[in-house]
């Protein structure tokens, strides 16, 4: 068994296109070796700035010879069908195979060589190679047939052991020499196999290993920070990015201007990583240190005094360019910058952005004075437009409106009226991902009340998985506002997400409304907020956001089905007790119970909106396992409906068990569809109580098992 390996040397490949390049290589490659017969026992690809490298190991000499079998014609079939066949194959009537009536082509194809296999494999994965940009060069670059690569191809090595697999394309042919690092060894190296390929290139200075130049990234910046007595600021995506721009990384600690540090430390952070690929550091107190990491491609003699210095000026320039687009910022209040937000397009169909902060406003203050956030009054049982009006008039009219909650719902007004203003600022327009942000800066410089400055900044949490969730009232209020907005009105425009494609986020705005309720408590109904399609696609997102933490999709759909529980803080908690009571042997008995139950309903048209009426008095005397269930549903009925009024979703559980064993024995004594109407009826109407009672707590019949 051989190795193959085959390096593509171009010029700089693109740091972010690296990791998918060698995926698609690997994949290309496995996919021609596997038409031909073939495939590695391990491979192996590299990426540097300059060069796509694949190792196969374990390849065999030549392929095995395989036999082809073509279908032919019956014997029975007319002589114009067996001619036709022979042509096609080229073969006479007795070299055919007959087997059970049917004549075959029988063709042996010999193994062929594995370098020839691998030449034509190398050069299709060429041709096909999928980069998300590409260029065409030189002469032939004047045919749309020439070849497409990232940057212009200048060298191919290919070894098959330690012979060269032959491959010409586009006026490049592979060879046995390659480069090393572009300053310190700029000659040819032959390289004598793919056992000695990384190594040969080390020791010119080039690390071919992706992971290594990180490990060396990672962990020499960390190192130079300590050793001035500061902490790396970690970020593993320029750790990333600085190995897929350098063949021989040397990370170099360097100073910067302190006076720069007046600008925020956001700014400071995006400035030194996006312009420059810089790490930043922090002293021992957390806060943003006067130091920079960059990673040079070169052992520089003076061990980087140069470089450190050149990047100190180039950062400089910089954050100047940074500091004056904040202090200009200020200059001019959120106020004024907000009234530019109607120049802005929202979404065609939904009108400016300056339109989305007047709904958000209007919504973030009636979610104060409804008491849904920051107040103490009944919220879940309150229905939009109940009191509705400005905080300062419910303030004097409804004595549930505290003097505290009316300043709180405007402040709520007034932090959502800017929150969006920042997006027209010159520092946001540089870099957008400090939206939010920044405006919480600017409001808090301009002498906003703290809750408004905070809601401003914050507004947008979370946006993903693991983000930090808002608990200030007033944040809390925007946040939600904003996100229920966007959901509301793109799901009232038809702009719903489908499949795989959500343009507008709206499944994470979801994910976020949900987080903002369950961990903030709030107690209202949602579906009194928004629309029942828009209500199912909460219940979709639930599910998700609620898989992770082992809550069984099932017994969501079972609380949701009931149509009646949409405040999602009681939902939860039904949930949880439903999980634990479905996975106790009561529970799982009782299920049984209610499913046989229910189908005997459904087949005689029994709908679960039917009243499950109670029966005082029999026209007979029920038998003992009958009155044992009339019994225990006297009792649990009662019990279960209280328990739930009061939120005791244990208790409202306990009460249902004790149902578990009667409506064993009843079951297993007593015939439903006995032939005296008056049994039958009364007995169909017992299961339609049981039915009723365990709709008290959920919809069992969309309990799965």
């Amino acid at each position: 068994m051989t190795d193959f390996l085959l390096e593509l040397r171009s010029e700089e490949i693109p740091a972010r296109m690296q990791a998918k390049a060698r995926e698609d290589l690997a994949r290309l490659f496995a996919a021609e070796l596997a038409r031909a017969g073939l495939a590695a026992t391990e491979t192996v690809t590299y990426a540097t700035p300059r060069r796509l490298a694949l190792i196969a190991r374990g390849l065999p000499e030549a392929t095995a010879a395989v036999s082809e079998e073509i279908k032919g014609p019956r014997t029975s079939a007319p002589p114009q069908a067996l001619e036709g066949f022979l042509r096609k194959t080229g073969l006479a009537r007795e070299q055919l195979s007959e087997r059970d009536g049917v004549l075959y082509a029988v063709s042996e194809k010999p193994g062929r060589a594995t370098p020839d296999v691998l030449a034509e494999a190398v050069a299709a994965v060429i041709r096909a190679f999928p980069w998300p940009k590409s260029m065409r060069w030189g002469a032939e670059s004047r045919s749309t047939e020439s070849l497409r690569w990232v940057r212009p191809l200048h060298g191919i090595v290919a070894l098959f052991g330690e012979e060269v697999v032959p491959v010409s394309i586009a006026g490049v042919e592979s060879g046995a020499a390659t480069l090393g690092h572009r300053f310190h060894h700029p000659g040819a190296i032959t390289i004598g196999s793919a056992a000695d390929y990384v190594e040969k290139l080390r020791a010119c200075h080039v690390i071919v290993d992706q992971d290594e130049r990180a490990a060396l990234i990672r962990d020499r910046a960390a190192a130079l920070a300590a050793e001035a007595g500061l902490v790396l600021v970690e970020d593993e995506g320029l750790v990333a990015e600085n190995a897929g721009l350098t063949e021989w990384p040397v990370p170099l600690l360097g100073r910067f201007d302190p006076a720069f540090l007046d600008v925020p430390p956001e700014v400071i952070q995006l400035t030194a990583r996006v312009n420059q690929k810089y790490f930043v550091c922090r002293d021992a107190d957390g806060r943003l240190a006067d130091a920079f990491v960059c990673t040079a491609n070169i052992a520089a003699s003076d061990g980087g005094a140069r470089i450190v210095d050149g990047n100190r000026k180039v950062l400089a320039a910089r954050l100047s360019d940074a500091r004056f687009f904040y202090e200009t910022d200020l200059k001019v209040p959120l106020e004024q910058q907000a009234e530019k937000l109607g120049k802005i397009v929202f979404h065609e169909k939904l009108g400016t952005v300056a339109d989305k902060v007047g709904r958000v406003a209007k919504l973030a203050r009636w979610l104060v004075e409804e008491g849904i956030v920051g107040g103490s009054g009944d919220a879940a049982s309150r229905h939009p437009g109940e009191g509705r009006g400005p905080a300062t008039e419910r303030a004097q009219l409804d004595p549930g409106l505290r003097r505290g909650d009316a300043e709180l719902a405007e402040q709520a007004y007034r932090a959502a009226r800017l929150a969006k203003a920042d997006l027209v600022t010159g520092m946001v327009g540089e870099f957008p991902e400090l939206q939010g942000r920044m405006g919480g800066y600017y409001a808090a410089a301009q002498g906003e009340p703290a809750a408004v400055a905070e809601a401003v900044r914050d507004h947008y949490k979370p946006v993903g998985q693991g983000d930090d969730v808002p608990t200030a009232p007033v944040t809390v209020a925007v946040s939600l506002a904003d996100k229920l907005d966007s959901i509301t009105q793109f799901f009232g425009a038809d702009l719903r997400p489908s499949g795989s494609k959500d343009p507008f986020a709206l499944r994470r705005s979801a994910l976020g409304v949900i987080a903002l309720i369950i961990d903030n408590g709030l107690r209202f109904p949602l579906g009194h907020v928004v629309s029942r399609d828009v209500l199912d696609f909460f219940a979709d997102r639930l599910k998700v956001q609620q898989r992770e933490a082992g809550v069984r999709h099932d017994l969501i759909d079972a609380v949701f089905a009931l149509g009646s529980e949409d405040d999602l803080v009681r939902l939860l908690a039904r949930v949880r007790a439903l999980q634990s009571f479905v996975d106790t042997e009561d529970g799982a008995n009782l299920l049984a119970g209610y499913k046989r139950a229910a189908n005997i309903l459904k087949k005689e048209g029994i709908t679960d909106t039917a009243p499950a009426q109670r029966h005082e008095t029999l026209s007979y005397t029920p038998e003992k396992d009958e009155a044992a269930l009339i019994a225990a549903l006297d009792s649990a009925e009662p019990a279960a409906a209280d328990a739930v009024a009061r939120e005791d979703f244990e208790g409202a559980m306990a009460a249902l068990a004790t149902l578990r064993a009667p409506i064993d024995a009843f079951f297993d004594t007593v015939t439903v569809n006995d032939p005296d109407p008056a049994k039958r009826a009364a007995r169909l109407t017992l299961l339609a109580r049981v039915r009723a009672a365990v709709h008290e707590v959920a919809d069992f019949a969309k309990i799965e098992g």
